[in-house]
């Protein structure tokens, strides 16, 4: 599992489904680069792979400096 800092907090997989989801999921994968820049403030992005549901898997993008967030979905 991987830790990263996000708005300034250190957080895990699950909890950067979370601030994304806004409900806890119930596995997260790893952590990764989304080699994308934040549309909002050109920060970088990072996505991470999780599962809200048995039936559904979604991966999340998570600007680290800024509220923006989006999913796959």
């Amino acid at each position: 599992m991987s830790n990263r800092v996000v708005e300034g907090r250190m957080v895990t997989p699950e909890r950067l489904a979370e601030l994304v989801e806004g409900d806890r999921p119930m596995e997260a994968e790893a952590i990764e680069d989304a080699e994308m820049d934040c549309p909002e403030c050109g920060s970088n992005v990072l996505s991470v792979g999780y599962m809200p549901s048995v039936t559904e898997f979604v991966t999340a993008y998570k600007c680290q400096e800024c509220s923006w967030s989006d999913t796959d979905r």
